[in-house]
């Protein structure tokens, strides 16, 4: 049997200890200061010095680190992975208590454009943040405070097909009244009493959670969680979660199964080559840049947020670090960014095995999902997005970069092209690209099942992707003094 590469297997750990995009940035932050990355506040003034490393959070969901060379100038240029830490899921409403037919249910909210048919059946949790209010010494106070519950506790069943002889030609179902998981039974009156009896209790200042908008039994098994009372939770951003971990799997172990995948895969990886690339005593001593890594939120739903991609989050940090070396040139801004350089790094189409023309039966030709000379395929290597309609940003000479990359480094890479017939997706790319006016090329690593709430891609391109990441780190500078254009 193969053995998995330290990088896919801490990747799998990245996985497993982000069910939310609060989480995922956390366990980014943990790792940063690991590596001895100081934490900074967009509230505060910023003191930086070449050499040193730093990182912010917007929202607790979007987070932004960068390592300044230590031969950098004001007016030097940033070397940018730009990702996002959501995926489509379930968020639970403001009013989430549901009753009907003597179910306690939970009312949901869809967020992005998920395939929703793979949250039936399966067994379900939540996880996420909460703001809770804390009494001390006569004074209030409020925090932050991730939460998690491990153990399943929703389920959103499927109708049995005794009840619907019509559904294997064809799953539909309204989202409004039947994607909504049940949480317990209405029989289990005893419970609610008991949670009467021990759970909320009168205060003085009333809290904009009750169980007038979520069920008793709900609020107590996530007050346990965040170690406080149903009454101290103020307000919260909750979603559902599978409680399947994350594995390697596969006949030869040669895959990954795991909700998430878009995008945490490319996440972990840009943050892990960032992270490498700048541990090693010297790493910075002869870098005139900036290596950045910038994981976004709101991604799924179009970036239009504070902490989104089309914020000006990725922007005011190039101004900050730039000022804080120079504040007396107002023009070199327009420099730098002329000087910079994203990779807008987000999962691929994979070419999938049920969906190819087949060429001894015509009728399965509408089946055929990919371009003919554009299939991605697993182990492939990093993709290159191409679209000439610009729905990704990447150009002969932001793809020529990447790909000489691949090529000093004998890494493997695939280019993709939608087909003509197809409506195109897109990614943070083109929104950077346009808002800032930086160089970018979009790339991703191929999976299947995308969207769904398990996906899968191959433990090759996790690795390559890392590899690649690094190298991008490791040798832009150099390889950018060699490229002459608009000159």
């Amino acid at each position: 049997m193969a053995t998995v590469d330290s990088i896919v297997l801490d990747l799998v750990d990245f996985l497993n200890a982000s069910p939310t995009n609060f989480h995922a940035v956390d366990e980014a932050k943990r790792r940063l200061k690991q590596a001895g990355y100081v934490q900074l506040s967009e509230r505060e003034d910023w003191v930086l010095e070449s050499g040193k490393k730093y990182f912010f959070t917007r929202n607790q969901s979007t987070i932004i680190a960068f390592a300044i060379g230590k031969r950098y100038v004001a007016g030097n240029g940033f070397h940018i992975i730009g990702a996002h830490t959501d995926s489509p899921c379930l968020k639970l409403k403001p009013v989430s208590k549901v009753s009907k037919g003597g179910y306690l249910e939970v009312g949901v909210q869809t967020y992005g454009g998920g395939l929703w048919h793979t949250w039936f059946d399966r067994d379900l949790t939540i996880a996420g943040r909460l703001i809770k209010k804390e009494v001390k010494d006569g004074t209030t106070s409020y925090s932050q405070s991730l939460v998690r519950i491990e153990e399943p506790i929703l389920r959103i069943p499927t109708l049995a097909i005794h009840l619907d002889r019509n559904v294997n030609e064809g799953f539909k179902f309204n989202t409004q009244s039947q994607l909504v998981p049940v949480l317990a039974t209405s029989v289990k009156g005893e419970l609610q009493k008991l949670l009467g009896q021990n759970g909320p209790s009168e205060s003085s200042e009333k809290t904009s959670v009750d169980c007038k908008s979520h069920h008793p039994i709900l609020l107590k098994l996530i007050a346990d969680q965040a170690h406080c009372s149903p009454d101290e939770i103020c307000d919260f951003e909750l979603q559902l979660c599978d409680t399947q971990p994350s594995i390697i799997a596969g006949a030869m172990k040669e895959f990954i199964f795991s909700g998430r995948l878009d995008n945490l895969c490319m996440s972990f990886c840009a943050l892990r080559a960032l992270i490498d690339s700048t541990n090693a005593d010297g790493s910075l001593g002869e870098e005139s840049g900036v290596r950045m890594v910038a994981l976004f939120d709101h991604e799924e739903v179009g970036s239009n947020s504070a902490q989104g991609a089309g914020s000006p989050a990725m922007f005011d940090a190039l101004s900050r670090i730039t000022k804080s070396f120079d504040s007396s040139d107002h023009r070199l801004l327009e420099k730098v960014i002329q000087r910079s350089f994203l990779v807008s790094a987000d999962m691929a189409h994979g070419l999938h095995p049920n969906y190819i023309v087949c060429f001894f039966s015509f009728e399965l030709y509408d089946l055929d999902k990919h371009e003919d000379n554009h299939q991605p395929k697993l182990h492939g290597g990093l993709v290159i997005k191409h679209n000439a309609n610009q729905r990704y940003a990447t150009n002969a000479v932001t793809a020529f970069i990447f790909r000489e990359l691949a090529q000093r480094h004998n890494l493997p890479i695939q280019d993709f092209v939608v087909r003509n017939d197809v409506p195109c997706g897109s990614t943070i790319g083109p929104i950077l690209a346009s808002g800032v006016g930086i160089r970018t090329v979009d790339v991703g690593a191929p999976q299947l099942s995308m969207h769904s709430i398990r996906e899968m891609c191959g433990v090759d391109d996790a690795k390559h992707s890392y590899e690649h990441f690094k190298a991008y780190f490791n040798e832009f500078t150099e390889l950018d003094e060699k490229l002459v254009i608009d000159i």
